[in-house]
């Protein structure tokens, strides 16, 4: 197993890390939409809320040598379900040729109080 870490996401918000390697798959933890320049939640609109994540998995993801491209499968957290279309429509210009398997849920409560978090399972 191999312990995953890019400056160019957030630090993890309490004691476990970035992402892991096991063998030719990794695992990301889930990503808030922490800018990791400045450390501030983005927390008052879902799509730019939606890309900061998505950016985040993508940094861990190239740090490890991998791409959006090689993601599996994705699972997406949502505060409110209200905000799924919204959150589609930015996923989709991550993902557009490439579709991986996905589950959205939504849950009663993120850390930081997020509006949404997004972890992914990819190939190395």
């Amino acid at each position: 197993m191999k312990i995953l870490h890019t400056d160019k996401a957030p630090a993890a918000v309490g004691p476990y890390c970035q992402a892991v390697q096991v063998g030719d798959m990794i695992f990301t933890s889930g990503q808030l939409a922490i800018d990791p320049a400045n450390g501030n939640l983005i927390n008052d609109d879902i799509e730019k809320a939606t890309r900061r994540s998505l950016d985040n998995v993508k940094a861990i993801l190239e740090e490890a040598g991998s791409s959006l491209e090689k993601v599996v499968k994705t699972t997406i957290f949502l505060d409110d379900m209200d905000n799924f279309a919204r959150v589609n429509e930015v996923y989709g210009e991550y993902f557009s040729d490439h579709k991986p398997a996905r589950s959205c849920i939504q849950v009663a409560r993120l850390p930081k109080d997020a509006i949404v978090e997004i972890e992914v399972i990819a190939l190395a």
